[in-house]
């Protein structure tokens, strides 16, 4: 089975990149990998500190993944799993894009930020060209009218 494959953070459009993920999953007879990655500067101090900061992030993350999950399930007909990683954004995207060849399509949520797109966007959308799998860029202002028409 073919996977999409969206980055689960704090961005607002990666609300929209979920919607679309789920989506075109439920039309295409797809699945949702939902990937969290945890930075490596969130464990910056002692180990036992660390430990409890990590644990604390894997929950929050749990419980964000939570949310998407039941919308998933009751209104698309589609069970995503959750991965999380630790380690910088892109590397770890790269590797489960690697590790996992059931991951067919990445998607990513555009920001509407003057600043550009986000930085997942900006760094993944320049080496589009070599990535063993295509980029879905879902803009961060369509309305979920405009994302249903377009999944």
């Amino acid at each position: 089975m073919r996977k999409f494959l969206v980055v689960l953070d704090d961005s607002k459009e990666c609300l929209n990149a979920m919607r679309f993920a789920a989506m075109r999953a439920a039309r295409t007879g797809g699945g949702v990998q939902i990937l969290a990655v945890i930075p490596p500067e969130e464990f910056q101090h002692w180990i036992g500190v660390a430990d409890i900061m990590r644990a604390e992030a894997r929950e929050r993350i749990e419980v964000h993944f939570e949310v998407f999950a039941k919308w998933m399930r009751d209104r698309q007909g589609v069970d995503p799993e959750l991965v999380i990683r630790e380690g910088e954004p892109v590397p770890e995207i790269l590797a489960q894009i690697e590790e996992d060849r059931d991951v067919g399509v990445l998607v990513l949520g555009a920001g509407l930020s003057r600043d550009g797109p986000g930085p997942l966007v900006t760094h993944l959308s320049r080496s589009s060209g070599t990535l063993p799998i295509p980029i879905t860029i879902v803009p961060g202002g369509l309305s979920k009218e405009e994302l249903e028409s377009v999944s």
